[in-house]
């Protein structure tokens, strides 16, 4: 079955979110800042999140002297896992909620209140502007009402230095993407005071929250990753967070309000390992990988571009969802399956199993452009190498209709690029409603796979 995008992935309009940040448990990447003792009271975290969808326990935020002197806010067997452990454990919530889906964000908030005198209040977990309420494990915070910073809570304490994207050790690192991260110190923020529900759509979608830089306490900060040169800037005006492995290309126009597609890695057994947000493919030796996208698509007009990184053998193209059952096996790229399409790098193309000449051979260094029509009275797919058309294809009928990008390939890596890519762009270039940033011209009436212009177009 193809994903389903839930509500909370679609822009319902008002505030945007203009970009997020990619982070990638392969290259360790984090951000960290020096703490100093804050509040061992109260704290508020809060951020839109869209992870790798492998499973991994994966740190968001930690304050991190030692593994036995840690608060972490992580996904941990797919569920939300937020913990304070000083060789034993204060505070332990896991919910029974599991979060791994790659095509989806959602909203994550964790609120501190220890001077509440009902236990299950002193600390909450809320998805999608909804508190949860069922979990595996819950051990409550004690209460506390005055005085400073508790030696026994990990969380803001200044023998800690607070980790974005994993732990200190470079342990349990965070796969995935982030946008509009916030932690307060002092202060437990309502659930209201970052996002809401559209009254029409009734999607929770995000506010501004600039506003709230008069909370943000000892240790608090706000990152929006607008700044591609400084993606640690803090955003309240406070003192940025120290980058690690982070370059401007991790910054991405991938947000909570639009949601773009990539590789997915639950739909299939035989994958590629995923990387960079799932959009970077690399394949072994024994057979083909195909990555298939998030997104499938049964009408419009659609364009995606694929950077053959280095390697020796790539077959690019689309697949029927009716063919996902046989993307495993030695044989199964694009093309090789009865509803299936492929642009072979020797310049064939591949039709239900099926070789035949076609255009130009490609090799690594060389950007694969997918034009995929499902508006025209014969249904096509237009393969571009560097810019130059290689000709229209016409589709394979017998399938379900909707049709996903599926990039594989041998013994190589690619780059996915949907319209925000993990690689630097030379000249930029968007679809007609200005979203995307592809190396080459997007073919006139073609668009990037977003939520903006499926709700316009697909």
């Amino acid at each position: 079955m193809p994903f389903i995008l839930p509500a909370n992935t679609l822009s319902a309009g008002g505030y945007a979110v203009a970009n997020s940040c990619i982070f990638d448990r392969a290259s360790t990447d984090s951000m960290s800042k020096s703490m100093s003792d804050g509040s061992s009271i109260k704290g508020t975290f809060s951020a839109w999140i869209k992870v790798d969808g492998t499973g991994n326990e994966m740190n968001i935020l930690s304050h991190f002297q030692d593994t036995s002197n840690v608060f972490s806010i992580a996904t941990s067997g797919s569920s939300v896992y937020v913990v304070d452990y000083n060789s034993g454990y204060s505070l332990q919530l896991a919910t029974n909620r599991i979060m791994r889906d790659p095509s989806a964000w959602f909203h994550l908030y964790v609120a501190i209140d220890r001077s509440q005198g009902t236990a299950n209040n002193r600390n909450r977990i809320f998805i999608n502007g909804v508190e949860e309420t069922s979990f595996s494990h819950r051990t409550n915070y004690g209460q506390q009402t005055s005085g400073g910073h508790q030696d026994a809570i990990s969380m803001n304490d200044g023998d800690c230095t607070m980790y974005l994207g994993g732990l200190g050790d470079g342990n349990q690192m965070f796969g995935g993407y982030l946008a509009e991260v916030v932690w307060l110190d002092g202060t437990a923020s309502a659930v209201t005071n970052f996002g809401e529900f559209d009254e029409d759509s009734g999607i929770f979608k995000p506010i501004d929250v600039s506003g709230l830089s008069s909370s943000k306490g000892t240790n608090g900060f706000y990152l929006d990753f607008e700044d591609a040169s400084n993606l640690g800037n803090d955003a309240f005006g406070g003192t940025d967070l120290t980058e690690s492995n982070i370059a401007s290309t991790n910054q991405t126009t991938d947000t909570c309000t639009n949601n773009f597609a990539v590789g997915n890695p639950l739909v299939q057994n035989d994958l590629p390992a995923f990387s960079n947000g799932n959009l970077t493919y690399t394949s072994g030796s024994n057979n083909y990988k195909t990555g298939l996208s998030t997104i499938g698509v049964s009408s419009g007009k659609w364009f995606m571009e694929v950077l053959f990184v280095s390697g020796s053998t790539a077959i690019i193209g689309v697949v029927d969802e009716a063919d996902f059952s046989s993307l495993n096996g030695n044989t199964a790229g694009a093309g090789f399956t009865t509803n299936s399409v492929g642009y072979y790098k020797d310049g064939t193309k591949w039709i239900a199993d099926s070789e035949s000449s076609y255009g130009a051979s490609y090799t690594a260094n060389d950007t694969i452009g997918i034009a995929l029509d499902l508006d025209s009275g014969t249904k096509t797919v237009t393969f571009y190498k560097d810019g130059a058309s290689q000709g229209a294809i016409n589709l394979p009928t017998t399938g379900t209709g909707t049709f996903f990008f599926a990039p594989g390939a041998y013994n190589s890596v690619l780059s996915a690029n949907y319209g925000s890519p993990p690689y630097a762009i030379s000249s930029g270039n968007t679809d007609a409603n200005g979203y995307g940033n592809f190396e080459f011209t997007v073919p006139s009436g073609y668009y990037a796979l977003n939520t903006k212009n499926l709700a316009e177009y697909g």
